[in-house]
């Protein structure tokens, strides 16, 4: 069985590449940042709205863990009922050249159709380039 990503960062301090996946490690965390890059500061349920695919319980791990990295700020409203607010801290920000080449790459190289992903070859990109 493998080991989490961010148990073997003490094993490679010097691997620069492997520190920041250890940030991104997780299914949903690279799409928050996504999300919260791209329209600010959002609710715990307008989060959950954009990733409907993860279940509570999970948002809030990945949260909490963006949390703890220092990523992530939770703000607690005292309202009724509780309002919670989640924004980047300057360091998550500081991640938006990377996430920005995720979705320019996603968007070059991944076709999304029907409910099914596809790759799209280097050499389809040419020949559309090529055809127009």
């Amino acid at each position: 069985m493998s080991r989490p990503r961010a148990k073997m960062t003490n094993k490679f301090p010097g691997c620069p590449v492997e520190t920041t996946l250890s940030f991104l490690d997780g299914k949903w965390k690279g799409v928050i940042l996504y999300h919260l890059l791209a329209d600010g500061t959002l609710r715990f349920s307008e989060l959950r709205r954009r990733l409907q695919a993860v279940t509570q319980r999970m948002l809030t791990k990945q949260l909490r863990e963006l949390e703890e990295q220092g990523l992530v700020t939770r703000t607690v409203h005292p309202v009724v009922p509780p309002r919670v607010d989640y924004a980047l801290t300057p360091l998550g920000q500081s991640l938006r050249p990377v996430i920005m080449v995720l979705e320019q790459w996603g968007t070059r190289h991944v076709e999304c159709l029907d409910g099914e992903r596809r790759m799209i070859e280097p050499d389809a990109l040419e020949e559309t380039a090529s055809a127009a």
